[in-house]
C-alpha cells in the first residue's frame, strides 16, 4: 500500500493545470515573442483536455500559441522540462499536441525564425470588410488617443475564410461552451474590431475581437437577428470596446426596415450587463423615455417607440425602463421609492397572477361533476 502511494505521489508530479500551461499571445514584433508581460492565459479549457482542465505526463508545461497581431498568422509549440515516459516506462503521456491540432486550422508555423518571417509581412495586413465606426481610446501608458475602426464583413470577402478560422479558436479559450459555426450559411454576419496604429511610418492593424450575427426569419417578411458569439481579447478587455461594438452593430441593424427585433444566443451575465447599458444609451435618445415620460410609469408608447426605432423588443424595453426610473428616483423621499417598487412588483407578480387565475380554473373544474363537465364541454362545441 505504501509502495502504491509513493507511485501515485510521483505520478502526480506530472499533472499540469492547461489554464496555466496554455500560453497565448498577440504578437506585433519579433521582440514580443520574449516578453512574458504579452502573455496571457485561457479561462477555460476543458473542450480540450476534459472537466479536470489537466494534462498528465509532463513537468513544466508550456502549449504555446501565438498569433501575429493582425492577420493572426500562427506559431505553435509545446515544451516541458520532463516527461513521464522519462521516468515510468510503461506510462504514457497525454497527447497534448494532438489535442491542439484539432481546432487550429493547417497552415500554422512550428519554428520561431518562419513565424518572425510572417511577422514582416503583417504591414501588407489590411482589414476585411467595409468600415462602419471609427473611435478613439485614451490609452494611459502611451499617452496618447488610440485609433480603432469596427468592419462588417462577408464571408466571400477573400481571405476572411482563413482569418476566421484562426481567429475563432481563441472562443475554445474565452466562452465555456463554445463551437465554430458554418461560415458557408449566409445567414451568418461578422462584425470586427481592429487597432490602427503607426510603426516606423508605416500604418499597422491589430486583431482586437468579433461578434457574429445569425439572421432567423420571421414570418412573413421579416428578419431577427441574433447575437451568437462576442469576444473581446483579453488584451483590449476593460478599455470599452464591447460596448463600441455591441452600439455599432445594434445602429446597424436599426436601419433596415427588414429587421423585426434584435436579440442574443443564450446571453451571458456579462453580456446581459453590456446590453443594459448600450440599450439605455440608445433609449435616452428617445422622447417616451424622457423625465417626464417615466414618472407615469411602463407606456405602450415605450413599447412602440422602442421597437420601431431602435428594434429593442417588449421585454428590453421594461429593463430599460426599470434603469432608468430607479436613476431619475430620489430613494430617500419614502413615496418616491415606494412607487418604484410597487412598478417592479407589478411586473415580477405578472406571470405568476396569469398561473394562479389558470391554476385556479383548473382546480374549479376538476370541482365539478364529471357528467356537468361532459355537458359543459358538449354546449361548448355547439356554440
Amino acid at each position: 500500500m505504501a509502495a502504491v502511494n509513493d507511485m501515485e505521489k510521483k505520478l502526480a508530479e506530472f499533472k499540469c493545470d492547461t489554464n496555466e500551461a496554455v500560453c497565448l499571445k498577440l504578437v506585433r514584433f519579433p521582440e514580443d515573442i520574449d516578453d512574458e508581460s504579452t502573455t496571457f492565459h485561457p479561462e477555460y479549457s476543458h473542450q480540450l483536455f476534459g472537466d479536470d482542465e489537466v494534462a498528465f505526463g509532463y513537468k513544466g508545461l508550456q502549449i504555446q500559441l501565438y498569433y501575429s497581431a493582425g492577420n493572426l498568422s500562427t506559431l505553435f509549440k509545446v515544451k516541458y522540462t520532463a516527461r513521464v515516459t522519462d521516468t515510468f516506462d510503461c506510462v504514457e503521456p497525454d497527447d497534448v499536441e494532438g489535442k491542439v491540432r484539432e481546432i487550429i486550422p493547417a497552415g500554422f508555423c512550428c519554428n520561431t525564425d518562419d513565424f518572425i518571417s510572417l511577422l514582416e509581412k503583417e504591414a501588407n495586413f489590411r482589414p476585411f470588410g467595409s468600415l462602419l465606426h471609427t473611435y478613439k481610446v485614451h490609452n494611459v501608458e502611451a499617452g496618447e488617443d488610440l485609433t480603432y475602426q469596427i468592419h462588417k464583413v462577408d464571408v466571400s470577402c477573400p481571405g476572411f475564410r482563413e482569418y476566421h478560422e484562426r481567429l475563432q479558436t481563441f472562443l475554445m479559450w474565452f466562452i465555456e461552451t463554445a463551437s465554430f459555426i458554418d461560415v458557408d450559411d449566409d445567414h451568418w454576419d461578422f462584425f470586427l474590431v481592429f487597432e490602427k496604429y503607426n510603426k516606423d511610418g508605416e500604418t499597422l492593424y491589430a486583431s482586437v475581437g468579433y461578434m457574429t450575427v445569425y439572421n432567423y426569419y420571421v414570418y412573413p417578411d421579416k428578419t431577427r437577428p441574433r447575437v451568437s458569439q462576442m469576444l473581446i481579447l483579453p488584451p483590449f478587455q476593460g478599455e470599452g470596446h464591447g460596448a463600441q461594438l455591441l452600439e455599432t452593430v445594434h445602429r446597424y441593424y436599426c436601419t433596415s426596415a427588414k429587421v423585426q427585433d434584435i436579440t442574443a444566443e443564450d446571453p451571458s451575465e456579462n453580456y446581459v450587463k453590456l446590453r443594459d447599458f448600450v440599450l439605455v444609451k440608445l433609449c435616452l435618445t428617445l422622447p417616451s423615455f424622457s423625465s417626464e415620460k417615466l414618472s407615469q410609469g411602463f407606456s405602450e408608447e415605450m413599447v412602440s417607440e422602442a421597437r420601431e426605432k431602435l428594434k429593442i423588443n417588449k421585454k428590453h424595453a421594461r429593463r430599460v425602463y426599470e434603469i432608468l426610473r430607479l436613476r431619475n428616483t430620489d430613494m430617500s423621499d419614502e413615496e418616491k421609492a415606494r412607487e418604484f417598487r410597487l412598478e417592479v412588483k407589478k411586473r415580477l407578480y405578472g406571470p405568476y397572477r396569469v398561473s394562479v387565475c389558470v391554476l385556479s380554473a383548473r382546480v374549479s373544474c376538476r370541482s365539478i361533476p364529471v357528467c356537468d363537465r361532459l355537458l359543459l364541454r358538449s354546449r361548448m362545441t355547439a356554440v
